[in-house]
Parts: C-alpha cells; structure tokens; sequence
C-alpha cells in the first residue's frame, strides 16, 4: 500500500486548448456541513465511482485530507488498469476542494467540489476540465461518453444517499 502524503509535487499546467469540460450541480435539502464531510473522506469514492472502473485506492488509510495531500488510486478502463495519482490543491471545508491529476490517463485533470448553501439545502457542484492524448479524437471515442457515464451514476448515488437532484445554476 502507498502512504498519503503532503507532497512538494505541482500540479500539471493547465494546457492552453483544454479537451474537455463537464459540469454538474445537484440540490440536496442536507445542510453544507452535514454532506461536506462524505464528499471530503476519500474512502467514499469508491462509493461514487461505477464498478466497471474497478476502482481502488491504494493510498493506506487514514488519509488525510488537506491541501498538499497526494492520494493514488488504481481504475481499470477497457480491461486496461491504470495507475492515477491525484493532489489536492485546494482545500476551503465546508466550501470547497480541488484535486488534480499528477499522473493517469489525462494530459490534464482539474476537479473542483464546490458545496453552495442555499435556502432548502446545498448545492453541490462538480467541475471537471480536462485535456486527452491526440484531442477531439480521443474524447469523442473514449472519454467524454465514459465521463458523462461516471458523473450520471455519482448522480444516481447521491441521490440515494443525499436526496439530491440535478439542478441548473
């Protein structure tokens, strides 16, 4: 198992001509600092992630979460396992977080969480900007279709779990 650790790693620099974006909000009637802390443990991933990823962290619990945490996973894609080593760069509880690839499958990966309290409960967003080997090709065969799978099963989950359902902001 790998140990989490704050690492002296940076972040990838975000390319000039990013692939792709996906953006995704969801209303839950949950106060901000009651869903905050699920979204913030990363041991909850795997709960949000499809099983056909196949999804495993490989960071030795507990992790902790932080600005500088580094955490390493393993998805399979394609029968294809892949190593992918994320850093969280942004760390604002209960507001937000960020967490961006430092090595996987992506050229570049950006992840921002927001949590918005409004009245009747909090929004929850997700904001993902991408970039792919060989471009447009790329995410139109392989990954854009895939992403927008993953993010409508997060949905179907947090639904399940938060009672959160998909809002336009």
């Amino acid at each position: 198992m790998v140990s989490s650790t704050t690492a002296n790693a940076k972040a990838r620099p975000r390319p000039a001509r990013l692939t792709g974006e996906i953006a995704r909000s969801a209303l839950t009637p949950r106060a901000r600092d009651d869903v905050f802390p699920f979204f913030a443990d990363a041991a909850n991933l795997a709960r949000l992630t499809p099983e056909w990823l196949k999804f495993r962290i490989l960071t030795t619990p507990p992790i902790e979460m932080r600005e500088g945490a580094v955490i390493d996973y393993r998805i399979s894609l394609f029968g294809i396992p892949m190593y992918w080593r994320t850093l969280i760069t942004v760390w604002e509880p209960p507001n937000r977080f960020v967490d961006e690839q430092l090595r996987g499958p992506y050229r570049y990966w950006r992840h921002e969480h927001t949590f918005d309290e409004v009245e009747g409960g909090t929004v929850l967003g997700d904001r993902v900007e991408y970039a792919v080997p060989f471009g447009a090709l790329t995410d139109r065969l392989f990954v854009s279709g895939n992403l927008r799978r993953i993010f409508d099963h997060r949905a179907r989950v947090m639904k399940e779990l938060h009672g959160a359902v998909p809002v336009r902001v």
